[in-house]
């Protein structure tokens, strides 16, 4: 607030104002967007959210959604009015107990203005009555909710939730989640999370899904429709549960032989990436038409054309090594992708060697001396490639290059030593590629500005010396590695 002294004879003129609080002049409008480059309208400025508590209900044969969402957030500045990322159709809202006005704005805009302006470090209580229909919705020209035969999927990156619930959609602003979803009898509502309870009334089964760990809202998924559930534990005590369409078809086996595997591969991947950050494991296989998967926490989606030419471990443990490198520890900003896509490509070429099927060192020459030095994957910068490129194949490929190229120059142990101490340094919060070089050298005592400059960031290739120098290339043409068809047919597994 800005002082100023006044002279005896305007006290009677600024009386009159003093019907305004002092204060109302340094509130102003949240920024419609967190600031993220890539995305300037995604998330919003002004605020923190802590918790989202989901109230819905979902009738299948319609794809209409009716839901209360309430929000616990609290101020980072003085406001007059708050955004929320949104698409459905809002009845009504309310802050701190009272009705609040809001209108819309932009392509997924939520404007919001409270009865009286809010302070800086003031604790809130956002409630957002809406209904609609998601498939109808579309902004920038697409959709991330998937109509299937029997209800719905919302999963999509870097964007899902617009479709089913209000919020502050950037993964800087993380929180838990409570999901509770009526659906028709007979009908399944899978989201993140443990099953809390469900109870059927009248016709109608309600399901409570809770995530007790801080996540990213792209990362909350929801899948309405009829499921085969099946439950199990893992050998390090995570309770597992996936889902499949029922009509998936000739995918159904091929879907059921890599998925019912989740808590194997998570066990072995904490091998190398520390303990499993959360209390719930599974994936989900809906009968959607899109080509994609999705980490989203806890319970991964996979599309069924993953498993069209049969089972394929690979792409498990490529969503399973996100709940550690994407999940757990999250981008600062989507510029940051590297540390999601290269780290979880990479595990799959350590899945590779663990099943003998091709080292990481021998799948990496292969890597390097498929690509000729014109081609314009080369032209990718894996640490910054723009959001037109964020999901390339060189952010995943030249991405694992770069931590093979990283292994090699400053020895397993200090490499190894840096999977695990990173996941367990940033746990739950988020995290830059800048941050985990300087972790890197922290951890190996060796600068590595060049290396990580000449693999992330130079538009070109590395050049044979280089590369052989971190033993990414050698001599001869390499042959092609067992795994690769398998590690192949996951390009582009998070295409938009």
């Amino acid at each position: 607030m800005h002082r100023r002294f006044m002279a005896p004879g305007a006290l009677a003129a600024a009386s009159l104002m003093l019907v305004i609080p002092a204060s109302a002049a340094s509130h102003a409008p949240g920024a419609p967007g967190i600031g993220d480059p890539y995305y300037p309208a995604y998330g919003n400025g002004g605020y923190d959210v802590s918790h989202y508590d989901l109230r819905l209900t979902y009738r299948p044969a319609t794809d209409e959604l009716e839901g209360t969402a309430t929000l616990l957030a609290r101020t980072t500045r003085d406001l007059s009015r708050l955004n929320l990322d949104f698409l459905l159709d809002v009845g009504e809202v309310r802050v701190n107990g009272a009705k609040a006005a809001f209108a819309t704005s932009g392509e997924h805009e939520l404007e919001i203005t409270p009865k009286k302006p809010l302070d800086k470090g003031t604790d809130l209580t956002i409630v957002v009555r809406y209904k609609g229909v998601p498939s109808s919705k579309k902004a920038y020209g697409f959709t991330s909710w998937h109509r299937t035969p029997d209800g719905g999927v919302a999963a999509n990156e870097p964007e899902a939730a617009w479709w089913w619930f209000p919020s502050n959609d950037h993964p800087l602003d993380k929180a838990t989640y409570d999901v509770s979803v009526q659906v028709p009898d007979g009908t399944q509502a899978i989201s993140n999370g443990t099953l809390q309870s469900t109870s059927s009334r009248l016709g109608w089964t309600r399901y409570n899904w809770r995530s007790g760990k801080p996540q990213a809202t792209y990362l909350a998924t929801l899948a309405v429709g009829r499921f085969d559930v099946t439950t199990g534990t893992s050998d390090s005590g995570i309770p597992v549960v996936n889902a499949y369409s029922k009509d998936l078809g000739p995918h159904n086996g091929a879907a059921r032989a890599s998925v019912e595997r989740t808590g194997e591969i998570a066990d072995w991947l904490s091998e190398f990436f520390g303990p499993y950050p959360f209390d719930a494991l599974g994936g989900y296989v809906p009968n959607t038409d899109t080509g994609y998967a999705l980490e989203t926490q806890t319970r991964p989606f996979y599309s069924p054309r993953q498993f069209a030419n049969g089972s394929n471990t690979s792409v498990v443990v490529h969503e399973l090594a996100h709940q550690w490198y994407g999940d757990s520890v999250s981008v600062k900003g989507w510029k940051d992708i590297w540390i999601n896509e290269g780290f979880a490509r990479y595990a799959q070429w350590l899945w590779s060697e663990h099943e003998g099927e091709g080292t990481a060192s021998e799948i990496a020459a292969y890597t390097y001396a498929s690509r000729p030095a014109d081609d314009p994957f080369w032209t990718v910068k894996p640490g910054d490639p723009g959001p037109e490129n964020q999901f390339h194949g060189a952010v995943y490929d030249r991405g694992a290059l770069a931590l093979q190229a990283l292994r090699d120059t400053i020895g397993d142990d200090a490499f190894f030593t840096i999977l695990k101490g990173w996941t367990a340094k940033h746990a739950y919060g988020n995290a830059s590629v800048a941050d985990f070089r300087r972790y890197a050298e922290e951890v190996s005592g060796q600068p590595l500005a060049a290396l990580f400059d000449t693999w992330l960031f130079q538009p070109s290739k590395p050049s044979a010396a280089v590369a052989r120098a971190a033993s990414v290339a050698g001599p001869q043409a390499p042959e092609r590695p067992k795994s690769w068809k398998k590690i192949a047919a996951t390009n582009g597994v998070h295409a938009h």
